[in-house]
């Protein structure tokens, strides 16, 4: 490719051949690394003071990059993780650019070596057992929308299903029968089932007796037949989450999104003693590293360690206890 290289051809070869047609990300992937590009060409137009179509890879550069990340931070209150998802975007793009205008080799490093921003873990949010009952119990079952509600919030805190794989569910997906199950596609593609638990089984085959509407294939439709969107579900769970706080007061003190619902099936998992390889399998990881985090979150777990730690300035707390002729034969040694 010659010296002055067009962007905008790079840019639609790298969403329709490398990402849609060589990886086959998902459309969740695609969107969010269209998004990364709207807004950086839009600043990157600011800057150059030139329409985005007459842009030419030299001039994103290293310097430009930078300017954009700490622009997301300061002029839109993006947090880090949201600039280090932009950042990757801007790199899975640079890299295909190396092979694609290898002429710009130079360029094309120098944007590669911009360092992704530490920060610090957020902590984790998740349910405790009397305040997943306060939210259960939240929903009027008495209407369909109730009803609904209650079934979706039920199966997102049992199965720990990621929010775009709950409203991506048809009723094909439950399986009530032997080995009942539930059938889901994650990141990255990629299958797989999740069991269901005894009374999520009871909920969900009583809700798939009710009429559907409009004869919808979701698992969880609005009063149209469609499926619900992220935003719906996110509004609905503040709803009843406010209605919960009521009668449990240490709600108050919790952020509960879509995402802490997963974070509670994971502790609920954690507490009855599942290893961690487990759970990953169980909510589709990718990295061990990310269930470990759990671990670090459960304050009950710490607390059962410390209990077995004996006191530093104290009598051993073991079950065993040596007698005294015992104890004089070790100090002896």
């Amino acid at each position: 490719m010659s010296g002055a290289s067009p962007l905008p051809a790079l840019i639609e070869r790298f969403f329709t051949e490398r990402l849609m047609h060589q990886q086959h990300a998902s459309v969740h992937t695609v969107a969010s690394y269209r998004d990364t590009f709207r807004l950086l060409l839009r600043f990157a137009s600011g800057e150059r003071r030139k329409p985005p179509s007459d842009l030419q890879l030299r001039e994103i550069d290293a310097i430009l990059i930078s300017a954009f990340l700490d622009s997301l931070e300061t002029q839109r209150s993006a947090s880090t993780r949201t600039r280090n998802l932009r950042l990757t975007a801007i790199r899975s793009f640079f890299r295909f650019a190396a092979f694609e205008a290898p002429d710009h080799s130079a360029h094309i490093q120098r944007v590669l070596a911009i360092p992704s921003k530490r920060h610090d873990k957020r902590i984790i949010h998740f349910l405790t057992r009397p305040e997943i009952e306060a939210l259960l119990s939240a929903p009027d079952r008495t209407s369909w929308l109730g009803r609904r509600d209650h079934v979706l919030l039920l199966l997102a805190i049992q199965t720990g299903l990621r929010l775009s794989e709950v409203t991506s569910l048809d009723r094909s997906a439950v399986v009530l029968g032997a080995g009942a199950h539930v059938r889901c596609t994650g990141k990255g593609r990629k299958d797989r089932c999740t069991p269901l638990s005894k009374h999520a089984i009871t909920i969900l085959h009583a809700w798939l007796k009710e009429p559907r509407r409009h004869n919808a294939e979701a698992l969880f439709p609005n009063v149209h037949g469609g499926r619900l969107s992220s935003d719906a579900v996110q509004h609905l769970l503040s709803k009843y989450v406010a209605k919960a706080r009521a009668h449990c007061p240490s709600l108050k003190q919790k952020h509960i999104s879509p995402h802490a619902l997963r974070h509670t099936a994971a502790m609920e998992l954690l507490q009855a003693g599942v290893d961690c390889s487990v759970i990953a399998l169980w909510l589709g990881h990718e990295s061990m590293g990310t269930t470990q985090t759990y671990l670090h979150a459960h304050m009950a777990l710490k607390e059962a360690a410390l209990a077995k730690v004996n006191p530093v300035a104290g009598r051993p707390s073991g079950r065993y206890r040596p007698d005294d002729r015992l104890l004089h034969f070790l100090d002896a040694l």
